[in-house]
């Protein structure tokens, strides 16, 4: 890695009480800030949406919500409706927050977002080569370990009771 500051190579070094890269030639210190992501959890009639995840992503072939990634500065309300038009075709509305999940090592936090309602034509794009809707309690193989949880809390969250 090379200094954000003056351009010179870094070392890791323990700075704050952890190790962080810090450059070699003017001592500036590099935070790796997390990246922040975010996921729909579109349901209809017991039923949730999910997306088979193409060759090119992490976990291909396994099927996850419509999710992405935050842009630097986009809200991130309009992350999770753009990355579900871009990835589904669906224009959502969303409710309110369902869950941030992070995890120890983990570089990426996620926002998750129920759907309240949605319109459009269903259509894989972007990272998913097919979407299909899937009862709860027949599941296909999901892409992460957090893919479960979600539903979980969704199942027991007053949003789900709200709907």
């Amino acid at each position: 890695m090379f200094c954000q500051q003056c351009g010179q190579p870094t070392h890791e070094a323990l700075h704050d009480g952890r190790m962080r890269p810090v450059c070699s030639s003017c001592g500036a210190v590099t935070y790796l800030d997390p990246k922040l992501a975010v996921a729909v959890l579109i349901v209809e009639d017991d039923r949730v949406l999910l997306g088979k995840r193409a060759d090119h992503t992490r976990e291909p072939g396994k099927w996850s919500f419509p999710a992405g990634f935050v842009e630097r500065g986009e809200v991130v309300e309009a992350a999770a409706i753009r990355e579900t038009l871009e990835e589904t075709g669906l224009t959502v509305t969303l409710g309110p927050i369902l869950s941030l999940l992070s995890s120890p090592g983990e570089t990426v936090a996620l926002a998750v977002y129920t759907a309240t309602s949605f319109s459009g034509k269903l259509a894989p794009r972007d990272d998913l080569v097919e979407l299909r809707w899937w009862s709860l309690d027949q599941l296909p193989d999901l892409a992460f370990d957090h893919d479960s949880d979600i539903i979980n809390l969704w199942q027991s969250s007053s949003l789900r009771l709200n709907r």
